[in-house]
């Protein structure tokens, strides 16, 4: 807490506090729009420079609230890809059993697409997989409520800009809670962190880091020698129009804003554009430039010095190129350990429609065995037979394997078939239904996976209600009916009986070209949703 001070003194008397994982957000107050001066009291995460404090909210230690976590330290290695070193590095926290992250949230002016999904289940995994080996994380995702983009948004839609990204932001957090993203330790938002950023200007400015032109303050990136560190980019690339805002009052065009100023018209605040929302300033009326709010609030909750920072490939230059800039210029002590971004993944087209059309197939195998361990809940032995072990512990090898090596996801995935096929075969086949400890066998393997699939963000509430809603989106898609497959489904085993093999053949394809895969079983023929035939197509061609 002393080191911290030294470089950032608070606005407001600052506890280190952890938030339990039970709270979807933070539900911080907005600034008012006609009361810019307003201020709300800053929660915080335990802090990396403060080892020997124990991490409280409202007097709870976190042992306390998260009764499924157990003491001690984390329990593998942990291998990352670290922009900052262009390589892998083993993961080594600040504190001992402690880990500080910070994720770049979205700018809320509009719904989240596909790229945003891509990050923050990445980085959902990355919180999920640092719990499961045993690290307290405090994980800050922001929430940009302050932007151009918000107001040029507000502006076509006659809107306030702050209930306008208030609203957005609301939709996103929705959004994660259908992708079974955990809910961050804390979600900060840059309009309730006003006074965190300007005291941070202030200090840039002061260490002859930054200068004022007229009401805007700029971000001298010559004062700084060490900025392009992270994207390994030279300053004279840093051309005006390419990802720089062009303006003839910089000192150097890759200067950048740390606050952008409104104007005065006959004595009364005006902003630069009707309906702007504005904040007062030691440099006048106005708005804090957008790469400044992270390195703000990432100091605000994390301190100075923390372990990791993450966010989209995209992010690298210029906003965490700046954030490094600016957070370094306002405390020489400023550190991140990790910078980790999250790339685009190449994949054989053929192997991941494989990889998607079995995700019907893993919850309708563990669906089954819910079925079947519900009927025998009790007399069962804690022994299992030496095949079912192998293929356990295999399993457990290859997750750990693969997700210690930077998160590879694909891998583990991947090695589900394993403990798959044999409950598959316990269930289904003559043989495995007269193996010795059956039961047992199945009970062990649908716990690993289990546990597995939920370190992943994959684990269904339910199986039944997660089968249901994948059928029924397949039908939405498909734009059929139940009713009307069942027919086909007919219509295809009288063909076939007939031994009329072309037209059976015509009703499979017709279905597969709709996303519908119907599989036959000596019991019978069934349907389950898949990745509609022309896509498949299109992607093996793709390769």
């Amino acid at each position: 807490m002393g080191t911290l001070l030294k470089c950032y003194k608070p606005l407001f008397s600052i506890r280190f506090s952890s938030f339990p994982n039970s709270l979807r957000s933070v539900q911080l107050r907005t600034h008012s729009f006609n009361n810019p001066k307003r201020r709300n009291p800053t929660r915080r995460c335990f802090s990396s420079l403060s080892p020997s404090s124990q991490p409280l909210i409202n007097g709870t230690t976190l042992d306390k609230m998260d009764g499924n976590r157990q003491p001690g330290s984390p329990s593998s290695e942990l291998w990352l890809h670290n922009t900052m070193s262009k390589k892998k590095e083993l993961f080594r926290p600040k504190v001992e059993g402690k880990v500080g992250m910070y994720v770049c949230g979205v700018t809320a002016y509009d719904l989240s697409h596909i790229g945003h999904a891509r990050v923050y289940v990445t980085f959902d995994v990355l919180y999920r997989y640092l719990k499961h080996l045993g690290y307290e994380v405090c994980y800050v995702r922001n929430f940009t409520d302050v932007d151009d983009k918000i107001i040029a948004r507000a502006k076509e839609l006659a809107e306030d800009p702050i209930s306008l990204s208030r609203r957005y932001c609301d939709e996103f957090i929705q959004d994660m809670v259908h992708l079974q993203c955990l809910p961050p330790s804390v979600e900060p938002r840059v309009s309730d962190h006003m006074p965190h950023i300007i005291d941070m200007i202030k200090q840039i400015v002061d260490n002859g880091y930054a200068y004022r032109v007229e009401g805007d303050v700029f971000f001298s990136v010559e004062n700084f020698p060490e900025y392009g560190q992270l994207s390994g980019r030279k300053l004279e690339d840093n051309r005006a129009g390419e990802r720089v805002a062009v303006d003839s009052r910089k000192r150097n065009p890759a200067d950048f804003a740390l606050w952008k100023a409104s104007f005065m018209r006959n004595n009364v605040i005006c902003s630069a554009k009707e309906g702007e929302p504005f904040w007062e300033s030691p440099w006048g009326p106005g708005r804090p430039g957008w790469h400044i709010e992270c390195s703000a609030m990432s100091a605000a909750y994390l301190g100075y010095s923390f372990d990791i920072h993450g966010g989209g490939m995209d992010l690298v230059f210029p906003h965490h190129e700046n954030e490094i800039a600016q957070s370094c210029a306002a405390c020489k002590q400023s550190n991140v350990s990790y910078w980790i971004h999250n790339g685009f993944v190449t994949v054989d087209s053929e192997k991941m429609s494989k990889s998607l059309g079995n995700f019907f197939t893993i919850r309708e195998t563990l669906h089954d065995c819910e079925n079947v361990l519900s009927q025998h809940d009790k007399g069962l032995q804690e022994s299992i037979p030496p095949e079912t072990l192998n293929v356990i512990n295999k399993f457990h090898n290859d997750f750990s394997t693969s997700m210690s090596d930077d998160l590879h996801t694909p891998v583990v995935l991947a090695a589900l078939s394993d403990p798959l096929k044999t409950i598959n075969d316990l269930l289904h086949t003559r043989k495995g239904k007269k193996q010795a400890m059956r039961i047992e066998s199945v009970a062990a393997l649908e716990k690993i996976i289990r546990n597995v699939l939920s370190v992943l963000g994959l684990m269904p509430t339910s199986y039944s209600e997660a089968l249901q809603q994948l059928r029924e989106m397949a039908l939405k898609r498909a734009k059929l009916t139940e009713d009307k497959i069942l027919q086909k489904i007919e219509e295809r085993s009288e063909a076939r009986k007939n031994k009329d093999y072309e037209k059976s053949d015509a009703i499979r394809k017709y279905l597969a070209v709709v996303g519908i895969a119907l599989m036959d079983s000596p019991d019978g023929t069934s349907w389950r949703p898949a990745i509609p035939l022309p896509l498949q197509e299109q992607q093996v061609a793709a390769t």
